[in-house]
């Protein structure tokens, strides 16, 4: 005995399916926008540095032997780097000075490391090197604050165990501001009297 059932043309719904062309097209628009606006408004550099004036002072000094003992007198090489630096804040935030620093690359590659004299230890050093205190006017001290888009002068005085030839015969010389929550800014310290060019103007690097 043959069953004979109906079947009905069977109708699945399918569900509904959302162009998602349009929207994806649109959050892309307003991602290139908002890139776009970033770029024009936000500068490639953090800060431009720029050396204006650069002197030296060497010194050389004896220390003398009070007994036999001790032995013969003992002398020491001593150079002073007076620099004056433009400081120019490229951020829509303002700038913290958090230390000064220099890297010095002797003739025979050695580094010498350096930080920039403190606003404590001025006076001593004037008094020691009475020929210092004419060249240092108004000094770039530590925690000084850059407002955006304004800039700042002032001289550092760093302070290197060598003797005047070992700084006319080095491979470089790097001035490093150090800035809080911004990395820190370098500019290459020119041979001699000079400005800094623009291929020693420093940028922003990580540390």
């Amino acid at each position: 005995m043959l069953c004979c059932w109906t079947v009905s043309d069977l109708k699945l719904t399918q569900p509904t399916r959302r162009n998602l062309l349009v929207p994806v097209l649109i959050a892309f628009l307003i991602l290139g926008m908002a890139i776009a606006v970033v770029l024009r408004y936000t500068p490639a550099s953090t800060a431009k540095l720029a050396i204006l004036h650069t002197s030296v002072v060497p010194t050389h000094t004896v220390f003398k032997a009070d007994t036999i003992v001790v032995g013969r007198d003992r002398s020491q090489d001593d150079l002073y780097v007076v620099t004056t630096l433009h400081m120019e804040d490229r951020l829509n935030l303002p700038l913290f000075i958090k230390d000064m620093t220099a890297t010095l690359t002797t003739a025979e590659g050695d580094k010498i490391e350096t930080s920039a004299v403190q606003k404590q230890d001025f006076e001593n050093l004037f008094t020691t090197f009475p020929a210092l205190r004419p060249l240092v006017t108004a000094p770039l001290l530590r925690d000084t604050l850059i407002e955006s888009g304004k800039s700042v002068e002032g001289t550092i005085v760093l302070h290197f165990p060598i003797s005047e030839e070992v700084w006319n015969h080095r491979r470089s010389a790097t001035l490093h501001i150090v800035l809080y929550h911004q990395g820190r800014v370098s500019v290459t310290l020119p041979s001699g009297d000079q400005t800094s060019s623009p291929k020693d103007e420093g940028n922003a690097e990580e540390e």
